[in-house]
């Protein structure tokens, strides 16, 4: 791995550290009184800074210059995962009964967190300056292709599919729902929500062909690069907050999220791309590399917005992040054996 990838992850958890401190100082204040300072933090991420990046990156999104045989060696199979994940999630939870609407939400938004904690990788802090140093200008080039697709693709997909699973969930609290207000209901949630609303617009705003205004760019893009280093700091808050036998507990579950992540879904991308999409060379490094990245920060905050699986997709988060240093070296020695 190169120097400039350790520091990277170095920084990372340096930053995590830091929010950690922050927590454990209460320097945000004590999680009472119905204002939990970190979900705070996670609500000004997901109504404020992430519409910002996803409206821009939607609006600027240059579709005619996208590889798209590459793009779809990669997004086939991350897919596939996130729905096997998903799938798997829901029928383990299959028949259980929740006492009451709250708890059954949590329950119901449980499956799309964990299928989120396995696919969505740290495609920036870490994703960028790997494929820069690995692969140079072309490799980077790529890999930015994908990033660009992401959030827009795997953020919404999960967003329809927890949407429809709290539809359900409050259905069977209510003794007047209905299918068509059932349906009603899901698609106003997932066309009125920060992750698809804002793609949505950007779409539209694409489609005019218009560039953005010299301050309207200016203003998402100050936003959106705050993206990454509160979701970090909101990761060590989170830590400092959660008791630690809640943390212990969530250990078992927080490390198969963490394997399937860095080995998993790597092994999966690399034997679609390459065996099925005839993927080979750089390109199919960076596709595998790519997935082989540890889970990123916008799990916790789409967690942190349904409110479950909050403890284990932290931890998870942080194991893939420590064990990415091991396993980062094993799939590039596997690639360059592979040609």
């Amino acid at each position: 791995m190169s120097l400039i990838v350790l520091n990277k992850l170095l920084a990372i958890f340096c930053t995590v550290a830091l929010g950690w401190v922050a927590g454990r100082l209460r320097w945000l204040g004590e999680p009472a009184g119905g204002i939990d300072p970190a979900r705070l933090l996670g609500n000004a991420a997901f109504y404020i800074f992430v519409p910002a990046l996803l409206f821009r990156t939607t609006a600027r999104l240059d579709v005619a210059g996208l590889p798209w045989a590459t793009v779809m060696a990669f997004f086939v199979p991350v897919l596939v995962m996130l729905l096997a994940v998903y799938g798997v999630a829901r029928w383990r939870r299959r028949g259980a009964v929740a006492p009451d609407l709250e708890a059954g939400e949590r329950a119901a938004a449980a499956p799309a967190v964990q299928a989120i904690t396995v696919v969505f990788g740290n495609s920036v802090q870490v994703g960028i300056p790997m494929a820069a140093a690995l692969f140079g200008e072309m490799g980077l080039g790529i890999h930015i292709a994908l990033v660009s697709l992401h959030a827009l693709v795997l953020l919404t997909t999960l967003t329809v599919l927890v949407e429809l699973d709290l539809a359900r969930a409050r259905a069977q609290h209510e003794a007047t729902a209905s299918l068509l207000r059932t349906l009603r209901q899901t698609v106003r949630n997932t066309v009125v929500h920060p992750v698809v609303l804002p793609v949505l617009a950007g779409l539209v705003w694409h489609a005019t062909g218009w560039p953005l205004p010299g301050v309207l760019d200016e203003t998402l893009q100050l936003l959106g690069t705050a993206v990454a280093p509160l979701c970090l700091v909101l990761i060590g808050i989170t830590l400092a907050y959660t008791a630690g036998k809640t943390v212990a507990g969530a250990m078992r579950a927080a490390l198969g999220l963490a394997l399937l992540k860095l080995l998993g879904l790597p092994a999966l991308v690399l034997a679609v791309a390459h065996w099925g999409f005839g993927l080979n060379g750089m390109p199919l490094q960076v596709v595998v590399l790519m997935a082989a990245l540890p889970s990123g920060s916008n799990a916790l905050i789409f967690a942190q917005r349904y409110r479950s699986q909050e403890a284990e997709t932290t931890t998870a988060i942080v194991l893939s992040t420590l064990g990415f240093a091991l396993t980062a070296p094993v799939w590039l020695a596997l690639l360059v054996w592979l040609g």
